[in-house]
């Protein structure tokens, strides 16, 4: 196959687009600063949120003149992917930080992770992120993401001991799952991006052992996930647009699990009933494409074939080489191209500029036009 052809692929008019990006963008010094500012009480919460919505502008604005179709608020008002976001349903709380072993190219790495506590029956009373997502839709001219949390992640990571029956505990969370879903839709949202790191973390073995902690049969996990988020997303409208990111950690340019998808990718791959999966392809940590011949032909697969971990820019040649390998095992009209995950999964970042990651986002719209013929 030669990808500079595009003779065999059709225009994306909803999502994925060719050229996407997980979500998170790196945070400037200058907002940094006035989050530590606005929790010392130097300056106001209204005066942060000024200059939050500044810096998304701006963001949104760099986005759309390299070319991309779909934008996000690079997550900047949240302090971490999953956290913001879980805490505000109810009965959940942040239950500080615990110390996680992440590793990169050197060795060992130490990173104090945020974990949710639930501390009460789970609901839901507001729509989670809906003014962002709202100031969002006000300052761009494409198509606006919104990222959240998978529900497995709440299970995955949390102290859920409060329900004492599991099965109450899954039904409450698909509620307010559904609920949120419900609200977003209400207020325009089309394009949903569920990040759900412990399907592909469940594809290696030591971090299977790990999750004995919160599961008798961790080996079924990936399983139960899956049923889990379709339930969740069961009543969401035609018009919504709902893809799921899987990664094997993102934090400060380290990560925490290796091994191919081949463990969950039948049931993953198959039996998720999203429109796209996001997935991690940037190094040898992620196996080979093989597992894509699980997918349907309905589904998109989004190749994080960037790194967002180090500032290195990828060859377009090796990129679109290594897309032709994956598509001797899906359709190339099923395939789109992003970075493996967020340039900023927390606040602190990865190990890399502003100018580097945009250089990124560049060439994944630059590669997507020679190879689709569009971004």
């Amino acid at each position: 196959m030669n990808t500079s052809s595009t003779s065999e692929t059709r225009p994306r008019h909803r999502p994925p687009f060719r050229a996407e990006h997980v979500g998170s963008l790196l945070r400037s010094k200058e907002l940094l600063k006035a989050r530590e500012q606005a929790a010392s009480g130097a300056i106001t919460l209204k005066q942060l949120r000024a200059l939050e919505d500044s810096e998304i502008a701006r963001s949104v604005k760099r986005q759309e003149e390299i070319g991309l179709k779909v934008v996000t608020d690079g997550e900047m008002r949240r302090t971490s992917w999953h956290m913001d976001f879980l805490c505000e349903i109810d009965g959940v709380e942040n239950a500080g930080t615990q110390v996680r072993s992440f590793e990169n190219e050197t060795g060992p790495v130490r990173n104090e992770i945020t974990f949710p506590r639930i501390t009460g029956n789970l609901s839901l009373s507001q729509t989670i992120f809906g003014d962002a997502f709202t100031f969002l839709q006000g300052v761009t001219t494409v198509t606006p993401k919104l990222s959240i949390p998978a529900p497995s992640i709440l299970h995955g990571l949390g102290d859920t001991e409060f329900y004492d029956d599991e099965d109450q505990f899954f039904d409450d969370l698909i509620t307010v799952y559904r609920a949120q879903i419900r609200k977003l839709e209400e207020i325009g949202c089309t394009y949903l991006q569920i990040d759900d790191t412990m399907l592909a973390m469940l594809a290696d073995s030591s971090y299977v052992e790990k999750m004995r902690r919160v599961s008798s049969a961790p080996e079924k996990l990936a399983l139960r996930y899956v049923d889990l988020l379709n339930r969740c997303i069961a009543e969401r409208s035609e018009k919504l647009t709902v893809c799921v990111h899987t990664c094997r950690g993102n934090h400060r340019s380290a990560w925490t699990a290796s091994g191919g998808y081949d463990p969950i990718a039948e049931a993953t791959f198959s039996e998720l009933q999203v429109d796209g999966l996001f997935l991690e392809f940037d190094d040898a940590r992620s196996g080979s494409f093989e597992p894509l011949r699980y997918v349907p032909k309905d589904k998109h697969i989004v190749l994080g074939l960037l790194t967002s971990k180090k500032a290195e820019l990828e060859e377009p040649q090796a990129l679109a080489r290594r897309i032709d390998e994956a598509a001797r095992f899906i359709d190339l009209d099923q395939l789109c191209l992003s970075p493996q995950c967020g340039f900023a999964s927390t606040s602190q970042g990865n190990l890399l500029t502003e100018d580097d990651q945009f250089a990124k986002l560049r060439l994944i719209v630059e590669t997507a036009e020679t190879v689709w013929g569009e971004a």
